[in-house]
């Protein structure tokens, strides 16, 4: 039983990493962006990965694990966001739109693979519910790119 809870703790782990490096990525867009509504609805999903990361880290610590706290450098690279600070400094909401939307399909093929493991009911109520707002997330930001041309963010947020 313990190999089990051990992947539950590394797939968990895991979802830190990504709820961190999203945390961090949408933090930097938020500063990268002049549209008000941009810079709030990046802070607001960078509000809400730091307590998906908090939530997780719980649930590791009731399982006996030690939480992962950050995201990393390489993690970062291999999800997606970092190519975020490069074009934040650009200020092209449409780029900056691009990365984000490129950090958010990392993060929701890491759900969609850790629900694919062998997740206990009540983790995997919460992997689930987390991973349901990811793609909300996701699928928003994607619109929101398609909608904008070049450089304006003119869509509505």
């Amino acid at each position: 039983m313990a190999t089990d809870k051990d992947d539950v703790i590394s797939t968990l782990n895991n979802l830190i990493e990504t709820c961190k490096d999203g945390e961090n990525g949408f933090r930097t867009a938020a500063e990268g962006v002049k549209n008000s509504e941009l810079k709030t609805l990046f802070n607001t999903y960078a509000q809400q990965r730091a307590q998906f990361a908090a939530e997780l880290q719980a649930e590791v610590r009731r399982l006996g694990g030690d939480p992962e706290t950050s995201g990393s450098v390489a993690a970062a690279i291999h999800r997606g966001w970092i190519n975020i600070k490069s074009v934040v400094t650009g200020e092209d909401e449409h780029a900056v739109l691009a990365e984000c939307e490129r950090g958010e399909d990392s993060a929701v093929h890491n759900y969609e693979e850790a629900l694919q493991s062998n997740l206990p009911g009540d983790v995997r109520d919460i992997v689930e519910r987390q991973y349901r707002q990811i793609k909300e997330a996701h699928d928003r930001i994607r619109t929101l790119r398609d909608a904008t041309s070049g450089g304006s963010a003119s869509a509505r947020v």
